[in-house]
């Protein structure tokens, strides 16, 4: 079930909807097809498709939960600079948390590389991973390159921090 909802999730990003809403244009003649911006395209990565490579990473409850506190918040401020770290690179795309999940699920990673050893360096030195208070698991996905511009998108919407 949680990977049929997740699909489902992740294939609205791909999915094209109509630019008009309630009633379709007078017009029957067939609409224009939009301009491919190459410039773009090559910025975020795209093929031909506007599609690219990334890879998945599922964050799930690890062995070892960290005990509240001191050590607990510094981990946690390590895995968010590992995030900026990562978006400044270019190699983050996308992150965030799952709601509680009974499964141990509790976020997730999009990663701008075709490659699950590069994924797993990627993540390798992140506190969440190395401490054990999470544990991930990676997948090949192939999907919008428009994905890519979510970081960009974010710094604009986010408050900046002191």
């Amino acid at each position: 079930m949680k990977r049929g909802a997740w699909a489902m999730l992740v294939a609205g990003l791909c999915c094209a909807v109509p630019a008009w809403a309630g009633d379709p244009p007078a017009s029957t003649a067939p609409a224009a097809a939009p301009s491919r911006d190459a410039a773009l395209a090559q910025r975020l990565g795209a093929d031909e498709r506007g599609m690219r490579r990334y890879v998945l990473v599922i964050l799930k409850t690890g062995p070892k939960r960290v005990p509240d506190g001191e050590e607990r918040k510094a981990m946690f401020a390590g895995h968010f600079a590992n995030i900026e770290r990562l978006a400044k690179a270019g190699k983050l795309a996308l992150a965030g948390p799952f709601a509680e999940d009974p499964d141990g699920w509790r976020g997730l990673f999009l990663l701008a590389v075709d490659d699950l050893e590069e994924a797993r360096r990627l993540t390798a030195t992140d506190p969440v991973i190395e401490r054990g208070e999470m544990v991930a698991e990676y997948h090949r996905w192939y999907g919008s390159a428009a994905a890519m511009a979510i970081p960009e998108l974010h710094d604009k919407l986010a408050p900046k921090r002191p």
